[in-house]
């Protein structure tokens, strides 16, 4: 497929930036805010709510962390407009205005000597503005560059890495060669590959941040003593799949970036990338938070291979899911995007593959449903690195 000469249908937003959903979400700052959240998004069909469990007395990277990803999802692309929801003015307000600087429309209201009922009343009528807005905007024609990708697998087993990841290391070649801004991450699941990644790194300066991001994940696993980690990392559902060590599942996990592409540069968790290549970000390998990092860096299409099946969605980012296990298949298909199943058969090749999953992409960009969109699937992890204060 000649992909850098295809089209999309997006929405552009104020910043430029291109966006394939058009959500207005309501956003709580803190956990004791998704109870107002909720009832605005109860009140005005078209909105949603994005309910978390954290916000109160992080501190230091940890609330940094907090309010980039807070930031960062409002910022989104996918997103059409925002209703910021806090209990107190301060926090809520540095929310706004670091959604405020994408120059989109965002509102913010604070509980605290106001109360839930005026809160959610004012609330409200500011969403169901921001409704109707959105309804209006109209999508463009648009270079397929400016399209943002990123990646994680789930549920690995020996299929994901002979065929479902190889799909989108496939995939992800020609997007690079499009001059797509793409990511991937994962730090644990490098562990035993992570020479490999650092090979790949196309300056000297960015092996040295990729090997200290590595490195500073190595030194919390030695700090806490745990040398064990097992049922964690391979999972049960891992193991089952045939993985038996966390050496096997990361050079599976590391054909998703392809075989041409170079490591252009390095992420903290939920940090933007200021240009287009591959990315490598600092994340957890758990799917909901890993999905929800890559939205809060602003990319607006996700690729999921998967190999016992997971169910993983985002309520901003459509997750495309790739599979080529026959079982899986034919047991969770209402999960499954894009059967590559064939690959085993020797009816596909690799190139065949990669070509249906950016066939998907471009589909899933001018407004299909993902299964996980389709079923209901809005899993939303904030990542936390530490007790609050």
């Amino acid at each position: 497929m000649e992909i850098k000469s295809r089209k999309f249908l997006g929405y552009r937003r104020e910043n430029g930036r291109v966006g394939v959903r058009n959500h207005v979400i309501v956003l709580p700052v803190d956990d004791i805010s998704n109870a107002a959240a909720e009832a605005v998004a109860n009140n005005i069909k078209g909105t949603l709510a994005l309910p978390h469990a954290y916000g109160r007395l992080q501190f230091g990277a940890d609330l940094d962390l907090h309010f980039r990803t807070l930031i960062g999802i409002g910022s989104n692309p996918n997103v059409a407009a925002v209703i910021v929801i806090g209990i107190e003015p301060g926090w809520t307000n540095k929310v706004v205005d670091g959604i405020k600087a994408t120059g989109k429309p965002v509102e913010g209201f604070w509980i605290e000597q106001n109360g839930d009922h005026n809160t959610i009343c004012a609330a409200s009528k500011k969403a169901r503005e921001y409704v109707q807005h959105a309804s209006e905007l109209q999508r463009e024609e648009c270079d397929v560059d400016e399209l943002w990708v990123s990646t994680k697998c789930g549920e690995s087993d020996t299929t994901s890495g002979l065929a479902s990841c190889p799909t989108t290391g496939n995939a992800f070649d020609k997007l690079y060669d499009a001059g797509c801004t793409l990511v991937f991450g994962e730090t644990s699941e490098l562990t035993g590959g992570e020479h490999l990644v650092a090979e790949r790194c196309a300056t000297p300066e960015v092996r040295e941040q990729f090997q200290a991001m590595f490195d500073g994940y190595s030194a919390m696993i030695d700090r806490h003593k745990t040398s064990d980690l097992s049922e964690s990392q391979p999972t049960k559902g891992n193991i089952e799949g045939g993985l038996t060590t966390i050496e096997e599942k990361a050079l599976g996990n590391i054909q998703k970036i392809g075989k041409r592409c170079q490591v252009d540069g390095v992420l903290d968790k939920a940090e933007t990338p200021d240009k287009p290549g591959l990315w490598f970000m600092d994340s957890s390998s758990a799917a909901a938070e890993m999905v929800t990092l890559c939205a809060a860096a602003g990319y607006v299409v996700h690729f999921f291979p998967t190999g016992q099946g997971n169910v993983i969605g985002n309520p901003i980012l459509p997750v495309i899911k790739i599979c080529a296990n026959p079982r899986t298949m034919r047991t969770m298909s209402e999960h499954i995007d894009v059967d590559v199943t064939h690959i085993l058969r020797r009816e596909m090749d690799m190139s065949q593959a990669g070509d249906a999953l950016l066939e998907m992409m471009l589909r899933t960009a001018n407004g299909r449903h993902t299964a996980a969109e389709a079923l209901g699937h809005r899993e939303f992890a904030m990542t936390r690195l530490y007790e609050s204060a």
